[in-house]
């Protein structure tokens, strides 16, 4: 059985003092050994820096003194630097990281002094794009013949399929039982090679201590890795769900998805995927375990064209935000939650408005504004339709709102509109844009002004929690219902379809209310 995946900190400190701290912060994380990245230090002085940091290290170190000419900071002799190396060695580094463009003449100035149980890292770093499989096996393959004892390679995608490259290079390694490897793909799109890597056999992954204290792009901190996606917990077995979208970097439903997994002991982890193109994505991310997926923005309308099968009422509404891998054949099948959580949150609101909580169709007759005409404009515009009340499109772009109003069987307007629309009293809006979403929290979609002729404003946006939008309104004096709730409802309905298990509502409630 393959030893478990290690976690490493990567330390970044401008001082030997800062960087002895840190190491004792990364072991309380638990962390199981940490990289000391010399190049950082703003005055470095091998003999004595390397004795302090070493004599009273509390985890096992990895040293590397990164030049410039392979991403790091160094910019001095190349002798001096390869001295210290050595030097780390001898007194007692666990690990020395040397590039592969340095390595021939490394290993050889100290195969003779190499001590029983030092290991050395030879790596390489691409920052320009992921090499095709072929490319990355003729790597492995010189990184081993130099004298490696830990093949590491780092590249960066251009597409998140890249990663997948990656995945089989480590798996690949792991079966033919060569020498162990260090396999990364740099960047927020490469995240989750970091993420999943105990899941394909990697070695081990860097994090950072705090965010800006990375050293190198799309390390996620020690915090989220232990913690949030519970690296520990990762087997080659372990499930994978996880959101698309672009962006995701905002996004709590790893948060909620990842504690929801936990509280009832599912074998499962929730990540994020940067995707830019929905159809490559689920053709490269086509393992079986990769069970599941919350589609976002701006893809849950592409995602109808990407299923094998879309449930009626994701094909009505022509959006889908959710998908799943049917177990017995593979294929995908959509739906989408955004519907049922939405409607039944702005219904239960309008029920506490007229204090009829019995009430079947509280939406019957009113007019139901829906600023937006993409997959979450879609959503509600259908949601509303079905529940009888009139619906109005509102878009920045008239074709826009003109075409899904002809789908729903409704008026359009122009968002400019909006601020003299006022025919009657007792309408609801709906903004299912993205205006005043973090970090654009000063946004807002109508002008406070023309809120008045509304009983209810309904926001999709949930981060933050209370939108320009919905702190306007409150001002007003209108009842409002946050994105929060439409969030909790439609994670609870996803998280059903995920696992074929009932959500634990209580739990997910509790959880969103007091962590996002």
């Amino acid at each position: 059985m393959k030893d478990p995946t290690l976690v490493c900190a990567s330390l970044v400190a401008p001082s030997p003092e800062d960087m002895a701290r840190e190491m004792g912060i990364a072991a309380d994380h638990g962390a199981d050994l940490v990289e000391l990245r010399l190049d950082s230090l703003a005055s470095f002085n091998p003999r004595p820096h390397l004795h302090f940091l070493l004599k009273h290290r509390p985890l096992p170190v990895i040293v590397t003194f990164r030049p410039k000419w392979e991403g790091g900071e160094y910019e001095g002799d190349e002798n001096w630097r390869l001295d210290a190396l050595r030097l780390a060695m001898e007194f007692g580094a666990d690990y020395v990281d040397i590039e592969l463009q340095a390595a021939q003449e490394f290993v050889e100035s100290i195969s003779v002094k190499k001590p029983e149980n030092f290991k050395l890292i030879v790596s390489s770093h691409n920052y320009q794009t992921t090499p095709s499989i072929e490319e990355l096996g003729n790597l492995v393959s010189r990184i081993q013949a130099v004298g490696a004892d830990i093949v590491k390679i780092a590249t960066s995608p251009v597409d998140i399929s890249d990663v997948t490259r990656m995945f089989k290079m480590l798996a690949h390694c792991q079966e033919e039982q060569q020498v162990p490897m260090i396999g990364m793909v740099m960047g927020e799109r490469g995240l989750v090679s970091r993420l999943l890597c105990p899941k394909f056999g990697g070695y081990l992954t860097f994090c950072s201590l705090n965010i800006g204290k990375e050293s190198a792009p799309g390390q996620p901190t020690i915090t989220d890795l232990m913690n949030l996606y519970r690296i520990k917990q990762i087997r080659t077995d372990t499930m994978v769900l996880g959101l698309i979208g672009k962006p995701v970097g905002h996004s709590k439903s790893p948060l909620l998805h990842n504690a929801a997994l936990n509280s009832v002991g599912i074998n499962a982890v929730y990540v994020p995927f940067l995707v830019d193109d929905l159809a490559s994505f689920l053709k490269a991310f086509s393992y079986p375990d990769f069970a599941g997926f919350s589609v976002g923005i701006p893809h849950k309308v592409t995602a109808i064209t990407c299923c094998d099968e879309v449930d009626p009422i994701a094909k009505c509404i022509g959006a889908v935000n959710t998908i799943v891998r049917r177990p017995s054949d593979g294929k995908l099948i959509g739906y989408n939650t955004d519907y049922v959580g939405a409607i039944s949150a702005i219904e239960d609101g309008i029920r506490g408005l007229i204090g009829d909580h019995s009430i079947e169709l509280p939406l019957d007759g009113r007019i139901f504004v829906v600023i937006g005409a993409g997959g979450a404009g879609k959503a509600l515009a259908y949601g509303a339709k079905a529940k009888g009340a009139r619906v109005v499109i509102a878009n920045r772009t008239y074709a826009g709102a003109k075409a899904l109003a002809e789908s729903v069987g409704c008026d359009a307007l122009l968002f400019t509109e909006l601020e003299s629309f006022n025919p009657e009293k007792g309408m609801v809006l709906a903004n299912t844009t993205s205006v005043g979403m973090q970090p654009n929290v000063h946004d807002t979609p109508i002008a406070k002004s023309a809120l008045g002729h509304y009983d209810l404003v309904f926001d999709a946006v949930y981060t933050p929690k209370e939108t320009r939008l919905l702190r306007e309104a409150k001002e007003s004096g209108i009842p409002v219902v946050s994105g929060v709730e439409m969030f909790i409802r439609q994670a609870m309905k996803q998280f059903d379809l995920f696992t074929g298990l009932p959500a634990p509502e209580e739990m997910m409630r509790d959880f969103v209310m007091k962590n996002i």
